[in-house]
């Protein structure tokens, strides 16, 4: 009797492919990012008129999507997201947008084409860590992820109004991922939307991680050699695009008008 043996089959997940239009691209930008304020939202991430997340326009690369001034993050929709240029023009929308915000913004996505998305709040654990004047250590798996791809942005000067702090921020923040303003919280850059946001919320996470170990006693962080590797196989861009996807799938379920 032939005995059948069946194969163990692989599966993987899948990337999103090319948009075939600027429409159809802006759309899923414009979509991703009125989700992530409400997923902020939901992780506590709004605070007064705090808080920020641009994406860069696909057809015209000097114009960005952000959030107007003085809506909460868990109210916002596609539509009202406003459309801006490097000069602070706001090209489509009809309220006032962050300044400060604007200027941090629109430095990062000048002085970095890689850039798509940026996101930065005044998340309360993101502030805590700030306050402390240190980079994150490589304590989990988890923070690894920002192991050698943070900077400090340091001295805290009062709010970012004036476009020549705008710029030392993405001067200084270079080619990574991720920059602690001192005194101040998080910022966190990527080429998706997606990516952009889930290091928020996994940076968020990770300094609250540590506040955590550090109140509780001494510390053991991971090794160089291991930090670094652990920092390869979980700190990924495509990573945190697919990190993405879950809360994506949550937060249009929960709040599908979102869309509108």
């Amino acid at each position: 009797m032939n005995t059948i043996v069946e194969r163990p089959r692989k599966f993987a997940l899948v990337e999103r492919q090319p948009a075939a239009t600027f429409e159809e691209e802006r759309l899923h930008r414009k979509q991703r990012l009125a989700a992530t304020f409400r997923l902020f939202a939901r992780y506590g991430f709004d605070q007064g008129l705090a808080g920020h997340v641009t994406v860069r326009d696909p057809e015209f690369p000097d114009r960005f999507w952000i959030n107007p001034l003085s809506m909460h993050f868990s109210q916002i929709k596609v539509s009202d997201l406003q459309l801006v240029d490097h000069d602070g023009n706001i090209l489509i929308g009809d309220k006032p947008i962050n300044q400060a915000g604007f200027v941090i913004h629109s430095a990062i996505h000048a002085a970095h084409p890689h850039v798509i998305a940026a996101a930065h709040t005044h998340s309360t654990y993101g502030k805590a860590w700030s306050a402390l004047g240190r980079l994150l250590d490589p304590l989990t798996q988890d923070s690894c992820a920002f192991y050698g791809d943070h900077v400090l942005f340091d001295p805290f000067t009062g709010v970012v109004l004036d476009a020549d702090e705008g710029k030392k921020i993405a001067q200084a923040l270079g080619t990574k991922k991720a920059a602690i303003l001192q005194n101040h919280g998080l910022l966190t850059v990527g080429p998706t939307i997606e990516a952009a946001a889930w290091w928020y919320i996994a940076m968020d996470n990770a300094a609250r991680t540590q506040l955590l170990a550090e109140a509780a006693g001494p510390t053991k962080p991971i090794p160089h050699e291991i930090a670094k590797l652990t920092a390869g196989q979980v700190g990924t861009h495509k990573g945190g695009y697919f990190s993405f996807q879950p809360l994506w799938d949550w937060i249009t379920a929960q709040e599908p008008d979102l869309f509108n």
